[in-house]
């Protein structure tokens, strides 16, 4: 199997292109195949649709199911609608469960349904019980193409059983234990299979308190397991402990890149907005709520405004530094909102430090303030000879930048506590709370050096 570089690219490129616009089908199949999966993947989503055409021509459906399944869900879509319901059938049945499972939950429900009717009742019955699960658990992204063994086997009876089975395991590194009800009992790695003698006892050798997760377990914590013990995959077991199936390494990738994607989309407040396969109009309809929702709550920032109409009267010059004002509060908070999801996210954030946390925040935000209020007090006096008015701007600053600070970093422990998805509590949202804050300051301030302004 060879892997590309990016030199080798363009050269075996343009030799598949070549064999596939001269419609040599040996010459094709014998460049083609010997890649890397992953290097035929990035050729095939260049081809034109006459291109892919002869592709799925000039390969069987079991060899284009390890490509479909490399596939994005946009590519896999436009793939899928051009193959003959025969052949996608046939591809689908030599796909892992999971890719499969993966690829329906993309489509539409009666959809899904036909193409499960027309698989191989074998394969089908596996990958409705695997729907049946809630699309956020380890149950809905679990495979069963896994290696099992009993105590009484020796290592070379497994060495035999992956030998035979392996083509068809999604993972053979490791080999599951289980009793005669079907629980997991433990874990045999190939290395120690390998290493040990071949009469030897799979109980001798096997791991007896192997790691493993629930079926119902959050998808996100499953990351958490298989990061935390460095697995290269996982058991899912029920409350009985009976073995349900494996969820491997690549899976977790994959929930953990879905995660990202869908924090992100939370903390820009373009929840399910950010897919690349939707119209415009899709996307502004996903959109739009959020920005009348922030619009109208703009609209509080204007109210203290208003309730400080007087003082922005007496004193016009005061209008020229809200901008910044408004901005420095809300790019500190979004830096500490940024931390705090983050530390969320990856466990490192426990309650009983966050005085601790609080402290270090608020001095950060301080400390940048400080800063702040030195250089904007300095440039005010140079540029406007008002030194009253650079003592206002810069206190507002160094109180505003440190108190945004604290609430970017405690609004999403206060949404986490309440059991709400602090991914919410998104840099827009954060950024209005710190306008109506900075701006409260600001007045206050100046309402109060009215007199000598």
């Amino acid at each position: 199997m060879i892997k590309l570089n990016k030199e080798n690219r363009e050269k075996y490129t343009k030799i598949i292109l070549c064999a596939l616009q001269e419609d040599d089908l040996e010459e094709f199949r014998k460049h083609y195949l010997e890649l890397h999966p992953t290097d035929q993947v990035d050729i095939f989503i260049t081809l034109n649709k006459e291109e892919r055409e002869q592709v799925y021509s000039f390969l069987d459906p079991k060899e284009f199911a390890v490509i479909f399944s490399g596939l994005y869900v946009m590519h896999e879509q436009v793939c899928f609608e051009e193959l003959s319901e025969d052949y996608a059938s046939e591809m689908m049945n030599h796909m892992f469960t999971d890719d499969v499972v993966k690829f329906l939950k993309t489509v539409k429900e009666d959809e899904a349904k036909k193409i499960v009717e027309r698989m191989d009742e074998e394969k089908a019955q596996k990958i409705i019980a695997i729907l049946e699960y809630d699309l956020e658990t380890a149950g809905a992204v679990m495979t069963d193409e896994f290696i099992t063994a009993f105590r009484e086997e020796t290592a070379e009876d497994v060495l035999n059983k992956i030998r035979k089975k392996g083509q068809d395991a999604e993972i053979v590194y490791y080999t599951y234990v289980i009793d005669d009800k079907g629980c997991l009992a433990g874990v045999v790695s190939l290395k120690k299979l390998i290493a040990s003698e071949s009469n030897e006892q799979v109980e001798n050798i096997m791991h007896k308190h192997p790691v493993s997760i629930l079926v119902d377990m959050g998808q996100e914590e499953v990351g958490k397991v298989v990061k935390k013990y460095d697995l290269l995959a996982v058991p899912v077991v029920t409350e009985k402990n009976q073995l349900m199936g494996v969820i491997t390494v690549d899976d977790v990738m994959d929930l953990i890149e879905l995660q990202t994607t869908k924090n992100f989309g939370e903390f820009s407040t373009v929840k399910d907005a950010n897919e690349t396969n939707l119209t415009a109009f899709q996307a502004a309809k996903k959109r739009a709520p959020w920005i009348i929702f922030l619009m109208f709550a703009g609209m509080v920032t204007s109210g203290v405004i208003g309730q400080f109409e007087d003082t922005l009267e007496s004193v016009v010059i005061l209008a020229a530094f809200m901008p910044m004002l408004m901005d420095s509060g809300g790019n500190v908070g979004t830096q500490s909102l940024a931390v705090s999801v983050r530390g969320l996210a990856l466990g490192t954030i426990e309650m009983k430090d966050l005085w601790r946390m609080i402290r270090r925040e608020f001095s950060t935000g301080f400390l940048i303030g400080l800063t702040c209020m030195i250089l904007i007090s300095m440039l005010i006096l140079i540029l406007y000879g008002n030194f009253i008015l650079g003592i206002v701007v810069g206190l507002s600053i160094l109180i505003t930048l440190s108190i945004s600070a604290v609430i970017g970093l405690v609004f999403p422990l206060i949404l986490n506590k309440l059991k709400f998805d602090p991914a919410i509590a998104s840099g827009p949202f954060i950024t209005t709370i710190n306008d109506v804050v900075g701006l409260l300051i600001y007045f206050s301030i100046a309402t109060t050096f009215m007199k000598y302004l």
